[in-house]
């Protein structure tokens, strides 16, 4: 669905407020409309229905992805990456689950994002204390669903992490940004889904747990120590991506001009890149 489909394209710092005005002023869908091209989708494969159904939702992207601002990380590189999860949404949205599109992406463009800052939020705040670096990594694994914290279950986490309740809100807050309702209401007593009811619970991998090692190492020295393993060009991209003083941090199309190469392929050089420091710092 991805390579037919043409999303608005954010090229550089300076077009992010051009994007966001664009999508904005897309129409949004009727339940009856996005009803029909869901079913569409479903049994025709229609691509131009999931075209319809991505663009009218791209908003909701740019809403969520700003509540992730206070990481440090380009805002352009956020929304694209709650934009693969919205892809991934309406791939997977089933309308006649009687659920709107709109609740049901939300989760998939938070994992994107989510996923996006677990790899790479530590490359930017290495001066982030040692007790907030484990509560950023341990939260979401900590928590009982994904409702909003009780005063309770705060205070419990606070006590294994050895941090302030305060702090462990705190964090919620800003992993979540402003976070809707996941869970399914259910006063009325009828049976009725929620997006977490299509989705597995795979938050505590074992690959997940050497990702968090291998993140814990990337301050000080053992960041030093990853870069050297890099090659002149991968350390340049990474040096520019993530280790930039704030506000001068480049993109992708950034440093596709400068090596005169496309976008992806900066974005596979630098994945390839932060794997393999990661590698060297397991390795230590």
């Amino acid at each position: 669905m991805n390579a037919a489909m043409t999303l608005p394209v954010i090229s550089d710092a300076s077009s992010l407020e051009h994007y966001i005005q664009s999508v904005n002023s897309l129409p949004l869908l009727s339940q009856e409309e996005e009803v029909e091209l869901a079913t569409r989708l479903q049994q025709h494969n229609d691509l131009e229905a999931a075209r319809q159904l991505v663009m009218s939702h791209l908003r909701v992207v740019v809403t969520i992805a700003r509540g992730y601002a206070g990481y440090g990380l380009p805002q352009a590189d956020l929304i694209q990456e709650g934009n693969i999860g919205l892809m991934k949404a309406v791939k997977r949205f089933e309308p006649d689950r009687g659920v709107r599109l709109f609740s049901f992406a939300v989760h998939w463009i938070k994992a994107e994002i989510h996923e996006f800052i677990l790899k790479n939020w530590r490359l930017v705040k290495i001066a982030t204390t040692k007790s907030q670096r484990k509560l950023f990594f341990n939260l979401r694994s900590m928590k009982q669903s994904f409702a909003s914290l009780t005063h309770k279950e705060a205070n419990d986490i606070a006590m294994q992490l050895g941090v302030k309740p305060e702090e462990v809100l705190e964090m919620e807050m800003r992993i979540n940004g402003q976070d809707m309702a996941l869970e399914g209401a259910h006063d009325d007593g009828e049976d009725g889904y929620a997006p977490i009811d299509w989705l597995a619970d795979d938050q505590d991998e074992p690959t997940q747990r050497i990702e968090r090692r291998a993140l814990e190492n990337l301050q000080g020295e053992g960041l030093e120590f990853a870069l050297e393993a890099l090659d002149e060009r991968s350390r340049r991209i990474v040096e520019a991506r993530w280790l930039a003083e704030e506000g001068e941090s480049k993109t992708l199309h950034d440093l596709a001009a400068e090596f005169n190469v496309s976008a992806e392929r900066i974005r596979q050089i630098e994945q390839k890149a932060l794997q393999k420091m990661k590698t060297a710092l397991l390795a230590r």
